[in-house]
Formats: C-alpha cells, sequence, structure tokens
C-alpha cells in the first residue's frame, strides 16, 4: 500500500511539472508628486559645564519652557528627539566637563506658525536644528494609492505584451509592491551653535513636492 501511496505521489508531481508553463520576471513603477504640505523641525536646548547636576537642570528648564510656549499653539504637534550627556575632554585626554543636549521635534501644517514659533523659541535660548518639507501621512497614502494603481497596469501591461509575442496566455504567480520617495527636504541645517537666540526668525518656507514613487516586482507563468 505504502508503495501505491510513493508512486501516485511521485506521478502527481510528474504531472504538475510538466503542466506548468515558463516563469518571467518583470518589474514596473510609477511615481507621482506629492506636495510637500507638512514641516518638520527640531530645536535644542544644549549646554557645558562642569557639574552633571546643575546642566541638567537648566536643560530640563528651557525644555519645559519651551514646550509651554509649543503647547499653546493650536496645530502643532510636539514629541522628544534626541538626549545626550557627554564628557568633554581636555588636552590630556582628561575629563574636563560635560555636554548635555535635549531635544525637541515640532510637526505642522501650519508652516507660518511653525516659522514664528521658531523665532520665539530662539529667544529662549533654544537653538534650531533641522527644519524640512515633507508630504503630511494622509497626503502621502492618498499619492501612493494612486502610484500603486499605475504601476500595477504598467505590470499588467508589461506582461500582456511579452505573452502576446510568444503567443501565450499569462497568470501573475508572485507580486512584491515596494513604496519609494517622499523623504524630508532639508530648508534649513544649522551647524553647532549656529542659529542662536540672537538671529533673527527663519525666512518663509518653500514647500515645493516630493516625488512618490511605487515599484512593482514579480513573477509571471506563460501557459498555451
Amino acid at each position: 500500500m505504502m508503495k501505491l501511496l510513493t508512486t501516485l505521489l511521485i506521478g502527481s508531481l510528474v504531472a504538475a511539472t510538466a503542466q506548468a508553463g515558463a516563469l518571467v520576471d518583470l518589474s514596473a513603477n510609477a511615481s507621482r508628486p506629492a506636495a510637500n504640505d507638512m514641516v518638520r523641525a527640531s530645536v535644542y536646548s544644549e549646554v557645558s559645564g562642569k557639574n552633571p547636576a546643575e546642566l541638567a537642570q537648566r536643560v530640563n528648564a528651557d525644555i519645559a519652557e519651551a514646550l509651554k510656549l509649543i503647547r499653546a499653539k493650536a496645530g502643532i504637534s510636539v514629541k522628544s528627539g534626541q538626549q545626550s550627556t557627554y564628557p568633554v575632554y581636555s588636552q590630556g585626554q582628561k575629563i574636563d566637563g560635560w555636554r548635555m543636549r535635549s531635544e525637541l521635534v515640532l510637526e505642522s501644517k501650519d508652516q507660518g506658525s511653525v516659522s514664528d514659533l521658531l523665532g520665539k523659541l530662539q529667544q529662549m535660548r533654544l537653538a534650531v536644528g533641522d527644519v524640512s518639507m515633507l508630504p503630511s501621512p494622509e497626503t502621502r497614502r492618498k499619492v501612493e494609492d494612486e502610484a500603486t494603481r499605475e504601476a500595477i497596469l504598467a505590470f499588467q501591461s508589461r506582461a500582456a505584451v511579452i505573452a502576446e509575442q510568444l503567443g501565450k496566455s499569462w497568470k501573475i504567480k508572485q507580486l512584491n509592491v515596494q513604496q519609494g520617495g517622499g523623504m524630508p527636504m532639508p530648508m534649513m541645517r544649522a551647524a553647532r551653535g549656529v542659529m542662536m537666540a540672537a538671529e533673527a526668525a527663519p525666512a518663509p518656507l518653500e514647500a515645493g513636492e516630493s516625488l512618490v514613487t511605487t515599484n512593482i516586482s514579480g513573477q509571471i507563468e506563460l501557459a498555451d
């Protein structure tokens, strides 16, 4: 009985292999512009000194004061960014002091409010780090959907051309979808200690667009 089952299984595999058509790997992509309708900016407090506890008090006080101002502005979200404490060495490679930094990250669709807020935060002894423009999540999702539809149509069109030239019918065996593009566009990247309180408020931001791309890769099977 076992011999009969083994023979039937092998026979089924051979038949399935014989019926399978040629496999062809394909890829296609589509890109669409997405409006940079959101601004992301970072501000930070950074101090140096001999006593880490005193530095922490100063940084925490700066951040707490900044949070009060930011939270009073409607339509602007804020979250904690990078925080670091590291030693400052003397020429003799001995620890001569400490430097502490704490960062806040702001996001909003209201570019004017963010620009105004950054100016006020600089007057409070905070420095501006990076300022970038990028598509908001809802804008990005909408454009990704549009690019995905176009990429799938391009994949199907390419598959149909290959099958037609070979006089075959076809079906999709495997499909992979990857999204790309739409990365933040840097508008300002300050060097350490450059953008301090004495500077004027940042200039109005030019939003522009980002290119969002959908890449489709997969495999089709050709059959008679």
